[in-house]
């Protein structure tokens, strides 16, 4: 059932969409080896300039499909072959320089934060609840969780949400920096956001994107290095030549003026 991330395309801009509303997007088998296999198609495309993930029905993501592991016979093994399918996907857009903006219209729990915090930009409903529940059913972060949940709101933050059942509301995860940005209509605005990237320097914003995201990992003299690279390669690009003498004739300009 390969419909259960649609994948569709609008110029640059590409488009992921979970799509297994009735399991409100809990992460099947199948569900996870699509998701690495858009994650190497998408990351690879020199076509795609942004990354707009959203989702179908009422929650973005209920995290791993509990169900099906619990109904279909599967053991620890499984389970741990389908996580790696998994963070292959989450590792290939996370390390990527596709700038990734999500929608989120609803619940998130589990597993699904991890997939949420692979976007860069995140735009989300008051309606929005992000939630943990690991431990409600014995099992442990994966997904990502353990690493970019620290990223995005500290350790301390995380520990809380991980081990309380507790529910956050939008105006803390912002608060906290789980999130973006809220909307009433987060499907517009991440489409805006996306637009933005597109319209403006969008080779730069994958660059800054993928210099941030990787930076964690690596020393800090590996990061210069990286930066000192990249800024370099951005400079001899006919994009950044034509902004950049845009830039000087306008302060030309501001200096005769003044």
């Amino acid at each position: 059932m390969t419909d259960s991330i649609l994948y569709t395309r609008d110029g640059a801009l590409a488009r992921l969409t979970f799509n297994r509303p009735a399991s409100l997007n809990a992460m099947g088998f199948e569900m996870g080896r699509r998701w690495r296999d858009l994650a190497h198609e998408v990351t690879a495309d020199p076509s795609v300039g942004a990354v707009i993930l959203d989702a179908a029905g009422p929650a973005f993501c209920a995290g791993g499909d509990v169900l099906e592991m619990g109904s279909g016979g599967a053991r620890g093994t499984d389970v741990t072959a389908m996580a790696d399918v998994i963070h292959d996907g989450i590792r290939t857009f996370v390390e990527s320089d596709k700038p990734i903006v999500a929608a989120v219209q609803g619940a998130v729990a589990g597993g699904g934060l991890g997939l949420m915090l692979t976007a860069d930009y995140i735009v989300a409903s008051p309606r929005a609840q992000f939630v943990s529940r690991y431990a409600n059913i014995g099992l442990t972060p994966d997904l990502g969780v353990s690493t970019l949940l620290v990223a995005a709101i500290g350790q301390t933050r995380a520990l809380r949400l991980l081990l309380r059942d507790e529910t956050i509301h939008p105006d803390t995860a912002l608060d906290w920096g789980l999130i973006s940005e809220v909307s009433i209509d987060p499907a517009k605005r991440a489409a805006e956001v996306a637009d933005f990237w597109l319209q403006n320097a969008t080779a730069a914003f994958g660059q800054a994107k993928r210099l941030v995201r990787t930076g964690a990992g690596r020393s800090f003299a590996d990061n210069l290095a990286d930066e000192a690279r990249t800024i370099g390669a951005a400079f001899d690009t006919e994009e950044s030549r034509v902004r950049v003498a845009a830039f000087a004739a306008a302060s030309a300009r501001r200096k005769e003026k003044a």
